[in-house]
């Protein structure tokens, strides 16, 4: 019977699934996991929001009122034309993006930001640098003289003034138009309005400034410059002229192509060397194939040439004939007969013929290979001449070439020069300016900061982030399993089903007498989960273990035994916690003969056993305490005896020590059919329970699946879910039975 387990047992280990290939997704989608957490982190998520909420609100009422005011330009790509040949407005370019871009530029730029800040006497103004926390004691330029600054310092201020403005500045322009915002924020709505106006009105005077100096400057400097290219470009030309004549360089002038390009200039002699060249590529062709044609001539004379002969194939057929002719007379005669010699005569003489025509053939494919050979070394002497004449000419078009460059430099200066110079010309004669205000700053009524339920909101969001962040990182320092899902996700175990944590002041057994009783629905759920793990049904042999003492083993152990026995099954529970035993507790018993006699070879095993009559099954408790428990069970006693209660028994149950510390239980293990893990909900880390299967993995122990004991389901965070299902239909104040 034994072996048939051990047998089913192989099946069933077939059957599950390694703990390393269980899918995360069979135990719950992700949002349900998140949902788990931020309910049991909640307090941690509501005192985040809280406490960042209320720090928004003092900040935001210790803030300082701040008021924005805002100009309206509009900035055209450029100044209205007086002549109509500029009337016409020109389409959007990349470069008119590039001419945006810089105005904004200029917009942001420091020159116009201290200029605005002289204009309205803000760098002399105490009370402007105080609003805005600019002031240094300890820098001298801020030093007070009265109630005025002193003079020395104005270009520091200066600078410290602008840096203040370009820092509330912010230039806005509206998207697909020309208008552009000039905003500026402070605590003075009035001084707000005056800045914004003044930076629009700055800005178009140093636009305007901009151009009168560029164009007068522009012109006399252009003027200047022309003249000194013009002479440049009228020597650098003459020199050109005068070296080509003197070094006797004739270059071929440009030539027009069919598609509207022309060609560069081209020299006499490239254009000999391309044609000789080409010419000695073709000999070379010419050569090679004589060469191979003189090559194919065999030592018999045989060649392309000579099988392609007429004549030499006529001869050839004749002969065959009179061989053919000759060959019947040998049939009949001997070779000194008359008409055979004839014969053989005339054989002689058409090999003659033959080897002569087929001399004449070779000597003609050799003198045409001779011919191409003279022909490609001729070509080759000439263009190795022309090599020579070209790399001089190219020594000599050098310094050609250095003054061709400089006439071309020269005059694509000149003409750009010129062009220049037009077009200032016609720029000098406008004076519309190109950028206008379009709406003044009026004085902003209300402020534009702080904005309280702005900043609520943006507190609440960041409260909300951190509280997500904190949640997360407690949870991922938080390894108890504390719902069953967990059991699957983190551990990889199958999950037999959890069994809920006895009641104050109620011992298990008292709660597994009780059969209505919610210990005992767990543990019917959790039988019936077991046997689905083989073919047969619940395993035959199996031990119930954990990580650590105090999980909840031996309760396990215990229902599972009393929900078998009560089945109709006959059901033995062993004690095999040889160091810490307590089966002899739950049957009131002591522990004076048990498991630990027969494994030192006592064989009567009744009396070794006792009756627990209430539950319905029969117990072995573990015996007295041996001073080497796991030698003990190394040896083939407990498999022995295992194969002797199944003979009886139809299950055989054993309570195993724990896992971590000792060897008992993978020793335990590899006697039974296979492990039903018990983990303690809320109780034990999940690294150590990945510790301890790791050694029952080490031994091929082959787990069932896992019970999560003492299982509460309002510490689970998953409400509903849990809390309904044991006590369905039950009244909460029946008495058992």
């Amino acid at each position: 019977m034994f072996a048939s387990d051990i047998g089913n047992r192989s099946v069933a280990m077939d059957r599950l699934p390694p703990p390393s290939q269980v899918s995360v997704s069979d135990s719950g989608s992700f949002l349900q996991r998140y949902i788990r957490i931020a309910q049991k982190w909640r307090w941690v998520l509501i005192g985040s929001i809280t406490a960042a909420i209320l720090l928004g609100l003092a900040a935001t009422l210790l803030m300082t009122p701040q008021f924005s005011a805002s100009a309206t330009i509009e900035i055209s790509r450029e100044s209205d034309q007086v002549t109509s040949f500029q009337g016409v407005e020109r389409d959007v370019s990349v470069s008119d993006q590039e001419f945006y871009q810089t105005q904004y530029g200029l917009l942001r730029a420091r020159s116009l930001a201290e200029r605005v800040a002289s204009e309205l006497r803000l760098v002399d103004d105490p009370a402007f640098f105080e609003a805005f926390d600019a002031t240094d004691s300890d820098n001298p330029a801020f030093a007070l003289s009265g109630n005025r600054y002193v003079a020395q310092g104005r270009e520091v201020r200066q600078r410290i003034a602008g840096e203040v403005l370009l820092e509330r500045v912010d230039i806005v322009p509206t998207r697909l138009s020309r208008l552009v915002d000039i905003t500026f924020t402070g605590p003075d709505p009035q001084l707000s309005a005056r800045i914004a106006d003044a930076w629009a009105q700055n800005f178009i005077t140093t636009n305007l400034e901009r151009k009168v100096q560029s164009t007068s400057y522009g012109r006399q400097v252009l003027q200047g410059q022309l003249a000194e290219y013009k002479s440049r470009l009228d020597e650098s030309q003459r020199q050109l002229v005068a070296y080509a004549s003197n070094e006797q360089i004739i270059n071929l002038p440009t030539q027009s192509n069919g598609d509207g390009t022309s060609t560069q200039e081209r020299s006499i002699v490239a254009d000999d060397l391309t044609a000789l060249n080409d010419a000695l590529n073709r000999a070379i062709a010419d050569r090679i194939q004589a060469e191979a044609r003189y090559r194919s001539v065999g030592q018999s004379g045989s060649s392309i040439e000579a099988l392609g002969n007429n004549a030499i194939n006529t001869m050839r057929e004749r002969r065959a004939a009179l061989a053919a002719e000759y060959a019947q007379l040998m049939v009949r005669f001997e070779p000194g007969y008359p008409a055979a010699q004839a014969l053989q005569s005339q054989i002689d003489q058409l090999d003659r013929s033959i080897s002569q025509e087929e001399a004449r053939v070779s000597s003609s494919v050799q003198a045409a290979y001779r011919q191409a050979v003279q022909r490609e070394e001729a070509l080759r002497q000439r263009v190795n001449a022309l090599k020579v004449d070209f790399l001089d000419l190219r020594r000599r078009s050098i310094q050609y070439d250095i003054y061709q460059q400089e006439v071309d430099t020269n005059a694509a200066l000149y003409d750009g020069l010129l062009q220049r110079f037009k077009e200032i010309g016609v720029a000098a004669g406008v004076g519309v300016n190109n950028v206008s205000i379009v709406d003044t700053a009026e004085v902003p009524e209300r402020p534009s900061s702080p904005i309280l339920l702005l900043n609520l909101v943006v507190a609440a969001l960041a409260g909300l982030g951190l509280g997500v962040a904190l949640a997360f990182g407690l949870e991922q320092l938080d390894e108890t399993i504390s719902d069953p899902s967990e059991v699957q996700r983190s551990l990889g175990l199958p999950l037999l089903g959890s069994a809920p944590k006895v009641g104050d002041g109620e011992t298990p057994r008292e709660a597994l007498l009780d059969r209505k009783s919610d210990l005992v629905e767990a543990y019917i759920a959790i039988q019936t989960s077991l046997a689905f793990t083989t073919e047969h049904g619940v395993p035959r042999s199996f031990a119930v273990t954990s990580t650590r003492p105090g999980e909840g083993k031996s309760t396990t152990a215990l229902a599972l035994a009393a929900s078998l026995g009560r089945a109709g099954k006959r059901v033995i529970l062993v004690d095999g916690d040889l160091r810490s035993p307590s089966v002899h507790h739950l049957g009131g018993v002591s522990h004076d003969r048990g498991l630990s006699n027969y494994l030192t070879g006592e064989d009567d095993i009744g009396s070794l056993t006792f009756e627990m009559q209430d539950l319905g099954i029969t117990a072995m408790s573990a015996g007295p305490i041996p001073p080497n428990a796991a030698e003990l069970l190394t040896g083939v006693r407990l498999s022995q005896l295992i194969e002797r209660l199944l003979e009886t028994y139809d299950h055989v149950v054993v309570d195993s020590p724990p896992v971590l510390g000792l060897a008992d239980a993978p020793l335990i293990a590899s006697h039974v059919s296979g492990i039903v893990y018990v983990v303690e909900s809320h109780g034990i880390r999940a690294s150590q329970i990945k510790v301890a299967l790791s050694r029952l993995a080490a031994t091929n122990a082959h787990i069932f699946g896992a019970v999560l004991a003492k299982f509460e389901a309002r510490k689970a965070h998953y409400g509903y879910g849990y809390e309904y299902g044991y006590g369905y239909g039950r009244d909460s104040q029946t008495q058992p039975a």
